[in-house]
């Protein structure tokens, strides 16, 4: 978005999700296409748009099949949009439904579209599972013969090995280590107890479970497959049911994170619609919010920082372009992948020395507070399809600042590869 003054104001016009469900539950016979359309068809029915033609859908998925390689146009053509609504795929990891709002918003911001779908889905349940290098050369090495005897030939290679299957992994490529165990590292570099993490767990929890009962997540929220809340979430938990639960990614006695304080795999899918004023004012639509900045960042998380700690680079260089201060935000999104990721940017912005060395600021940029944070549950309670959870977010934001019907929110979303993506977003 540009900030010259000159450039389209990006309305925030509402958002739709299903409710996320853990991995392997209600959506286990479920697509990523099943899960997005569910979403994408909430959206069109909540603001009236079947059969209308919007200047572009932009969605992705982290974990999907290679015949999905057109996902979002398909998504589109079962939406009950028209047909001559474009989509476009993307992918930035556990930040990609954000990143997709923010290219939307850009178009809109420079004229290019007047309105756009912006959204994400994963599931776990559907995951794709392949074969092993080795046996897939052999086949490609038939599928290419021009003779009986050469085709026939690459058959008598193939052993056992080759059948068993290869499951989609979670570790980084550079590391080798899971985003739990790169976490874990975090956690003892910022000396995070768990006690900590175990009360922003059990916080999200409550504030979750609240906002169901006061019918909050109802025009958000929409049922699919007979399930109408989020599964994940347990009323019944306490800080002595999530204090006897054992450490899971460091088992030598120090490691502080367990599945308690940890986001779940999680199923669904997640849109939110975005648009020019003007687009808005002629369908009769009422705005909730505006995007106003957006920033991405990364960091070497090879040897120097923490793999989710980019957020903290990302809200900064943000700031600093917005003119604005950490505390000058009535609400804050800040994804929980795990709680020790969340405490460890907040400890980030409130130590001087990283301000100083890391950040390039004079001083720290201090705490927020904490009642403002997550208000209505995080993704530790909510749960976390990877694709999804930034259109949740603005949907969510969206709704909050309408309510209040002023001030501003901030956003932020950590990803694996090293990556931060964050928001702002104030009251229409």
């Amino acid at each position: 978005m540009l900030h010259d003054g000159r450039s389209i104001r990006v309305a925030v016009i509402g958002g739709t999700r299903i409710p996320f469900c853990r991995s392997h539950t209600a959506y286990r016979n479920c697509t990523n296409q099943d899960l997005m359309v569910a979403a994408m068809d909430g959206l069109v029915q909540k603001f009236d748009l079947r059969g209308q033609t919007l200047g572009d859908v932009a969605l992705g998925a982290v974990i999907k099949h290679s015949k999905d390689w057109n996902l979002a146009r398909e998504c589109v053509i079962d939406s009950g949009l028209s047909l001559q609504t474009p989509g476009v795929d993307l992918q930035r990891a556990c930040g990609t439904s954000l990143e997709a709002a923010i290219m939307i918003a850009n178009k809109i911001a420079l004229g290019q579209i007047e309105a756009g779908m912006a959204g994400g889905t994963d599931t776990i349940s559907d995951a794709p599972i392949v074969y092993p290098d080795d046996y897939r050369s052999i086949l490609l090495e038939m599928h290419r013969a021009r003779s009986a005897m050469s085709r026939i030939k690459p058959l008598f290679r193939i052993r056992p090995r080759h059948f068993k299957p290869v499951l989609p992994g979670v570790l980084e490529p550079r590391t080798k280590l899971s985003m739990g165990e790169s976490t874990e590292i975090t956690a003892k570099e910022w000396d995070i107890p768990r006690e900590h993490q175990d009360q922003l767990a059990l916080s999200s929890h409550i504030k979750a479970a609240a906002a169901y009962d006061e019918g909050w997540f109802d025009d958000l929220v929409v049922p699919y497959m007979d399930v109408e809340q989020d599964n994940n979430i347990r009323r019944d938990t306490t800080f002595e049911k999530l204090s006897a639960l054992k450490p899971v990614f460091d088992k030598s006695g120090e490691g502080t994170m367990t599945a308690g304080n940890s986001t779940p795999l999680t199923d669904g899918a997640a849109a939110v619609l975005l648009a020019s004023e003007d687009w808005a004012r002629v369908k009769n639509l009422p705005i909730m919010a505006y995007l106003t900045f957006a920033k991405v960042a990364a960091v070497n998380f090879i040897g120097q920082e923490g793999l989710l700690m980019a957020p903290a680079y990302a809200v900064s260089d943000m700031l600093k372009q917005a003119n604005l201060d950490l505390q000058d935000f009535d609400f804050y999104e800040i994804h929980e992948a795990f709680a020790a990721q969340t405490i460890a940017t907040l400890k980030a912005w409130q130590s001087e020395p990283f301000c100083r060395e890391k950040l390039g600021r004079r001083e720290a940029m201090g705490p927020i507070d904490l009642s403002r944070l997550n208000t209505k549950g995080g993704s530790i309670a909510i749960g976390h399809p990877f694709a999804a959870t930034g259109a949740r977010i603005i949907g969510t934001m969206g709704k909050l600042l309408q309510e209040k019907g002023s001030g501003r929110g901030l956003i932020s979303v950590c990803t694996a590869g090293g990556m931060g993506v964050s928001a702002i977003m104030e009251a229409a």
